[in-house]
């Protein structure tokens, strides 16, 4: 049977995975946010195109995806729609340039996703090897009980 002790050190093996598959799952939120925004921000560059001269023209094209058009203020978008009017012709020029800079930005990506989950999971190996250590040198799962010494 488990004692309270191995109990104790089983619910930090369980505590620790937890908590890395938790930091990965919210790595991987994060990884796939900012593609998406990216990726958004890209395939509207068109809609920038001459808007250095024209300001509404660039209001005009610039669309937010369906899900999340009721989430965002219109003030929040105006502010948006000035930043990327500045950004419109620099991004226009790359992707003229380089016109697979949309499919390189999922590359970028899943190659950055994967460094931070390999660190995150060689994180969660190191905890688990410091709690065996740790088990290791306090006497196992607890205190060993020692035969009296007879006389």
């Amino acid at each position: 049977m488990f004692t309270a002790k191995k109990l104790k050190v089983i619910m930090l093996y369980f505590i620790n995975w937890f908590l890395i598959l938790s930091l990965i799952a919210l790595w991987s939120l994060a990884a796939w946010g900012t593609h998406a925004v990216a990726v958004w921000t890209v395939s509207n560059a068109g809609a920038f195109t001459g808007a250095a001269t024209d300001a509404a023209s660039g209001a005009t094209g610039l669309q937010l995806p369906p899900w999340l058009a009721p989430w965002v203020p219109p003030e929040i978008m105006q502010g948006l729609t000035a930043l990327l009017t500045g950004l419109g012709p620099a991004i226009d020029g790359l992707l003229q340039s380089a016109p697979a800079l949309a499919g390189g930005l999922t590359v970028l990506t899943w190659v950055v996703w994967a460094i931070g989950t390999v660190l995150l999971v060689l994180l969660g190996a190191g905890l688990h090897l410091i709690i065996a250590i740790w088990r290791r040198r306090s006497g196992g799962a607890g205190p060993q009980q020692r035969p009296p010494i007879a006389v």
